[in-house]
């Protein structure tokens, strides 16, 4: 529209990206499919083995009187338009053809908004909407010129109660399964079986044995120790130390064999070579 100022920043963006969507291919479709409908030309100047292009596409239907009469041979009802040359007259015809196909069942998220054809502020979802009128004509039955693949049709599906109540049997994959492994028959707080064994199949030395989730019971422990006793890094039993054993102190232990306090009196120094008075 020539009184429109020009958009900027975001608006400029996004007005950019719509026209980026615009398939000439798309709207060739739509407009040989509406001029076999009406059996007119949109824009003689144009033949129709060549794409009007977003320009004259919005400029063959700005004024809604084309449109009205699309919708008037695809619903049977008379739509009335008026052909002044004013501004809202235009919009009120472009009005009555939304108002006409939706009626017709054209979902109203296939629908364009009046000043987006009329002030040419998104011409690519008026095509889509001649698009969605074309598939909703198949689905009407209109004996007509088609436009793209015909509308799918609802398929209610109707279930008896027992079918209901088996359906609630089956438990999904994204809920896992039931033939592996399970607590079936256990007390609460027993534990489960990794191979999930029956205890009469386990044989005395299996019960024995421990999986390596459980650790190893075969290096050092404080089995016969009394709580809170010392463990031996080794795990030595105390009637295997020997005397000179029991003098050695371990690295992990440090060493007594250097200077020491030994022999004086408490709060006296050190000397650092460890020498006698």
């Amino acid at each position: 529209m020539a009184n429109r100022p020009r958009g900027y920043g975001l608006t400029a963006e996004v007005k950019k990206k719509m026209a980026a969507k615009y398939d000439d291919q798309m709207e060739q479709e739509a407009r040989l499919w509406m001029e076999s409908v009406v059996g007119e030309l949109m824009d003689d100047s144009v033949p129709q083995t060549e794409n009007l292009g977003p320009e004259k596409f919005h400029a063959a239907l700005k004024d809604g009187i084309f449109l009205c009469r699309l919708a008037e041979i695809l619903t049977g009802t008379p739509v009335k338009y008026n052909k002044m040359k004013v501004a809202f007259k235009q919009m009120e015809n472009i009005g009555k053809f939304l108002e006409a196909i939706e009626k017709y069942g054209v979902a109203k998220t296939d629908l364009f908004q009046t000043v987006d054809l009329y002030e040419n502020q998104n011409l690519w979802q008026v095509v889509t909407c001649i698009h969605a009128l074309g598939r909703k004509a198949q689905a009407n039955g209109f004996d007509g010129p088609c436009l793209g693949p015909k509308e799918a049709s609802k398929n209610v599906r109707e279930f008896s109660e027992e079918q209901i109540q088996e359906g609630k049997k089956v438990i999904g994959l994204q809920m896992g399964t039931n033939k592996l492994a399970s607590q079936s028959g256990m007390s609460f707080g027993a534990t489960r079986h990794i191979a999930d064994i029956k205890c009469d199949d386990m044989t005395q030395e299996g019960a024995g044995v421990i999986g390596l989730q459980a650790g190893s019971n075969k290096g050092a422990s404080q089995a016969g120790m009394r709580f809170g006793g010392q463990r031996f890094i080794n795990d030595l039993k105390c009637d295997d130390v020997s005397k000179e054993g029991s003098n050695v102190i371990g690295l992990q232990s440090g060493t007594n064999q250097g200077a020491s306090q030994s022999g004086q009196s408490f709060g006296k120094s050190r000397g650092i070579i460890g020498v006698d008075k």
